[in-house]
């Protein structure tokens, strides 16, 4: 039992940690302009789209049958199409996109929290390999989701604050994969699929129109394919 709370504390830290450091980034940039809103959202661009087509959805592909990633893709992206719907438009549309970048990311974070906790129980060195490769992952998540929200007129303490409660989940994550240990491939499949579909979803309804809207459109381009190599490196370069 105390191995178990221990797994999950790992996970909580990993993720609050990860995304917290991310966060803290709104403490030095009161005020971002457009310049480095741009950069930011086309970085965030390619990182979200990397991290979907080199590691997400690969990874459930490898896992369960076809029909459940897809099943999971399309339910990922259904359930932030319907929150945004209830988002406000208009002059908060950086404030609509942080939080539906949060949205995604805290939906992403479980399904890492299910890795980490079946790691550990598989053995405790692939555990720490796991969680420190997506500790590393988490940080510029962390910066995706604040800047917009800072953009937005969220306090920079706020700010910080929404982005470790997006690492929760994966807490939570860690906790269910250690109890189940040998959880059905299919599950966890179908919950990364989903994170794939929400980061789809947000990356081209949200990130990249964005992006391209703040008149810095080869800045936004640069960008997205940093972001993107970025993405494959974490994804692919430091892979347990």
């Amino acid at each position: 039992m105390e191995k178990l709370w221990s797994i999950t504390l790992i996970g909580l830290c990993v993720g609050v940690i990860g995304t917290g450091l991310g966060g803290m980034i709104t403490f030095f940039i009161r005020n971002p302009g457009n310049r480095f809103l741009s950069f930011i959202l086309g970085l965030s661009s390619g990182l979200m789209l990397s991290v979907v087509c080199f590691d997400l959805l690969p990874e459930a592909f490898r896992m369960a049958q076809l029909y459940i990633s897809i099943l999971g893709t399309a339910t990922g992206a259904g359930v932030v199409a319907f929150i945004d719907r209830l988002l406000p438009k208009g002059n908060k549309c950086f404030l609509k996109t942080g939080i539906l970048l949060g949205v995604g990311i805290a939906l992403h974070n479980f399904p890492e929290g299910l890795a980490i906790g079946s790691g550990f129980i598989a053995g405790s060195n692939l555990g720490i390999g796991i969680a420190i490769v997506i500790a590393l992952h988490n940080m510029p998540e962390g910066i995706s989701m604040a800047v917009p929200m800072r953009a937005g007129g969220v306090s920079s303490f706020k700010a910080f604050l929404y982005t470790v409660m997006a690492g929760i989940p994966m807490g939570i994550g860690a906790f269910v994969g250690a109890v189940l240990g040998g959880i059905s491939e299919a599950f966890v499949a179908f919950f990364l699929s989903c994170a794939g579909g929400t980061m789809l979803y947000i990356t081209c309804e949200e990130l990249i129109p964005k992006s391209k809207s703040l008149k810095f459109k080869r800045i936004s381009s640069f960008g997205f394919i940093l972001g993107f190599v970025l993405g494959i490196v974490i994804s692919q370069g430091f892979g347990v």
